[in-house]
């Protein structure tokens, strides 16, 4: 059977492929509890509130869920605000996920030919004015006065 898909002609082979390494405020627009035998994970597809060079840019990625990795999704949910009382009844509710934002700090990396969009830190969206100073003028290529 055929299908007609407006815009697949035109569509980018990776739909990070403009998105730099950085800081950005982020809301989440999706997520998704992934079992995996070995490394469970959360699919998450973040909307990308600032720098507002670069406001409305989506990209995926993964939290994962083993042991060893739940001081990461820990932190990250402490910071994105979801609700305390869900986090100590050790809780997770994918529909609670949705509309958090929080500040992410993103690089790229290839690892055996595949290349890979990493979530490095996270910050409260308290802070990103602190954190952020700058960073529209990295984006778009200007020099900051001094």
């Amino acid at each position: 059977m055929k299908r007609y898909l407006s815009g697949l002609s035109q569509a980018s082979a990776s739909p990070v492929e403009g998105l730099p390494d950085g800081l950005f405020l982020v809301r989440i627009e999706r997520a998704q509890y992934r079992w995996h035998a070995q490394k469970p994970y959360f699919a998450l597809v973040f909307s990308v509130l600032e720098p507002k060079a670069i406001a409305g840019n989506r990209f995926n990625s993964r939290l994962y869920c083993t042991p060893k990795a739940l001081w990461e999704l820990n932190w990250f949910l402490r910071d994105f605000g979801y609700d305390s009382e869900l986090l100590e009844r050790n809780e997770i509710d994918d529909r609670n996920l949705v509309g958090l934002s929080g500040v992410v700090k993103i690089s790229h990396s290839v690892v055996h030919g595949s290349s890979l969009l990493t979530l490095d830190a996270f910050a409260p969206v308290r802070d990103w004015e602190e954190l952020s100073a700058g960073i529209e003028n990295q984006i778009t290529g200007k020099r900051a006065k001094s």
